[in-house]
């Protein structure tokens, strides 16, 4: 039922893509950003309420939906698992925006690419070159990948054999919670926990995420790069994926940008060429084989547990 309902995920999704402004993302915003309001009395206690008040909800519908549709029918729970995977894991999220840049500067578009980059990233973008714009894209897509697939894909399949789609429902929640609350570069003490927690969340998958890009790539670059930079970057985490990422591709990653009528200066990932538009498609390939990486492997253990 595992693979299944992730191939039948996927496919829905590349066939009707849901936006990451669809209803549901954004009534949960709507919720977050209420019950900081309510709650955030600059106390770490009052995060941790908080975030129990945003999950629990949503965690106890896919759980209860799960078992009692399944009490009832196989089938109704699989179409309930692929409904909730088609909202939590969103491929086509940031991939839409990724092509889009990528035919923009193809086409001498610069504009475009910045305004469609700007409209991903929620960085001002006017006074960046198609280097710099390459160079943004290929990291949030690397980063993107994590957030929409990799990590929720991996919580999904750990608890998807006695809480159904409930993992799939627990990563995606506590992202956003992470991402309103607790940003790493806006530390606060109504924040701290979910920041915490996503940290938590985050261990395990992001490293094999960045074993799977090396995989897929130049391995030996990947490793190397993944040890001696990851830690330079300020959001460790990120900085995991995106020295891996950018040493299986053989390019360079983070450096200057040119933002805010000033220049900023960020570490450098990666080794080889720097980012420009031709490599936005060694990006796309190397998530895509790394996506079909997972998905083999957990074939393979789906059939290991049917068999035994």
């Amino acid at each position: 039922m595992t693979f299944l309902a992730l191939i039948l995920a996927l496919a829905l999704e590349q066939l009707r893509p849901i936006s990451s402004r669809n209803p549901a993302y954004l009534a949960f915003i709507r919720m977050a950003n209420n019950l900081e309001r309510s709650l955030d009395a600059g106390e770490f206690r009052n995060g941790v309420y908080g975030w129990l008040l945003a999950m629990i909800p949503p965690l106890a519908v896919s759980l209860i939906v799960y078992f009692v549709l399944a009490h009832h029918s196989q089938p109704l729970a699989v179409a309930w698992t692929v409904a909730v995977l088609y909202f939590t894991m969103g491929f086509r999220q940031f991939s839409h925006a990724f092509s889009g840049i990528s035919r923009a500067l193809q086409a001498g578009e610069t504009d475009v690419a910045r305004l469609l980059l700007a409209d991903w990233t929620g960085q001002h973008t006017s006074e960046m070159s198609e280097d710099e714009i390459s160079r943004v894209a290929i990291e949030q897509g690397l980063v993107d990948s994590f957030r929409y697939v990799f990590g929720t894909v991996f919580w999904f399949v750990v608890l998807c054999w006695f809480a159904g789609p409930a993992g799939a429902v627990l990563y995606r929640t506590s992202s956003l919670l992470a991402q309103k609350w607790g940003a790493f570069d806006n530390p606060n003490a109504f924040g701290r926990f979910a920041r915490w927690v996503q940290d938590l969340l985050d261990y395990i998958p992001v490293r094999l995420t960045a074993v799977s890009f090396a995989i897929m790539g130049d391995f030996q670059d990947a490793v190397d790069c993944w040890s001696a930079q990851a830690r330079t970057w300020a959001d460790y985490t990120s900085g995991i994926l995106l020295a891996a990422g950018a040493g299986a591709i053989g390019i360079k990653l983070g450096d200057v940008l040119h933002q805010d009528h000033t220049v900023k200066f960020r570490p450098e990932l990666g080794l080889g060429d720097a980012a420009n538009p031709d490599y936005l498609a060694s990006a796309v390939g190397l998530i895509w084989r790394s996506v079909l990486l997972w998905l083999a492997l957990i074939l393979l253990i789906s059939v290991a547990h049917w068999v035994s």
